[in-house]
């Protein structure tokens, strides 16, 4: 296997079972879940589904990966998640059972024959975790272009849903973490170089220092030292991100991360799948327990368009 496959299948499978992890338990309390800690996969629970159901933040993830395997494009992007919304595409169990408020109204908005990086909200209320949640198969495409690049583009296509800065200054600095544990990186190496090298793009940028500020707890101080009552875990996009680098920065391996994310409570299967993102990345597709894996809704399916993502990126690699 291909040191490029390696990382897109940790990557794509760190993604689908920390949501399936958390989908049994979204929406439920920090306090509530401490009385019966998630140890393991299961099922049933708030939507009543079979264990290894993933959720929307995989099928959206899914979604993009999927457009990976062809040319770039905006509208092939905005075309999948529009073919989710209404025809159930790359859905876990053929139905939709969980969607974002801006996502839907952005997909809508795609559906009507809006420009895919104007459909998603401007607003500064409109900075929940929808984008950040479905950004990590873009790594692939843009891990060799220079940092300009890998902004705007990420900037892109974090906009078909979430277009305000807030959040595309989250999946810029998750793209980057990731980018440089593909590098081989050790994770608190990656860590204390993110708070130069984003602080430092960001400034070039112009943006409002404001806006910066915001991630101050990333990229002025030890978040890793925070203690768990002072990381949050509800469906804004700062709070998804933070905890995310928490728990991978509290933990060693893939299952005490994603486990670690899913017991925070509250919007459970997007901090499961965020945080097992880039914990499948850091500890590879083996340190992922096999029996999840092996749960995993749609599972030949995404060994599939691994193989088709792998095959499309490594063509265009030799390309260049």
């Amino acid at each position: 296997m291909t040191t490029l496959k390696k990382h897109i299948k940790s990557a794509l499978f760190g993604v689908a079972v920390g949501d399936a992890l958390g989908v049994p338990v979204e929406f439920e309390s920090r306090n509530t879940i401490k009385q019966n800690p998630v140890i393991a996969m299961t099922g049933y629970g708030t939507y009543n589904l079979t264990p290894g159901t993933f959720s929307d933040d995989s099928s959206l993830t899914f979604c993009l990966a999927e457009a990976l395997t062809q040319e770039f494009d905006l509208n092939i992007i905005g075309n999948n998640f529009v073919n989710w919304y209404f025809k159930n595409y790359w859905t876990a169990t053929g139905n939709i059972f969980d969607i974002g408020l801006i996502t839907k109204k952005a997909i809508t908005k795609l559906f009507r024959g809006e420009k895919p990086n104007l459909a998603g909200s401007f607003d500064i209320s409109s900075n929940g975790n929808g984008s950040l949640m479905r950004i990590l198969p873009l790594i692939f495409h843009i891990k060799d272009k220079p940092i300009s690049e890998r902004y705007e583009i990420t900037k892109l296509v974090s906009s078909i849903t979430h277009g305000h800065v807030r959040s595309v200054i989250a999946c810029f600095y998750y793209l980057e973490f990731a980018r440089l544990i593909i590098l081989g990186l050790d994770k608190f190496e990656i860590y204390e170089n993110l708070k130069y090298e984003i602080k430092y793009h960001l400034s070039l940028l112009s943006i409002e220092l404001n806006e910066i500020l915001v991630f101050d707890r990333l990229l002025n101080q030890n978040i890793y030292k925070l203690p768990e009552n002072e990381i949050f875990s509800t469906g804004y996009v700062l709070h998804t991100l933070e905890a995310s680098i928490w728990c991978l920065l509290t933990t060693d391996n893939y299952k005490e991360a994603t486990l670690k994310a899913v017991n925070l409570g509250d919007d459970t299967d997007t901090t499961g799948a965020v945080t097992g993102g880039l914990a499948g990345l850091l500890y590879g597709y083996d340190n992922i327990p096999d029996n999840w894996i092996e749960q995993i809704a749609r599972k030949q399916d995404i060994e599939d368009l691994i193989e088709r993502l792998t095959q499309h990126q490594e063509k265009l690699t030799k390309a260049h």
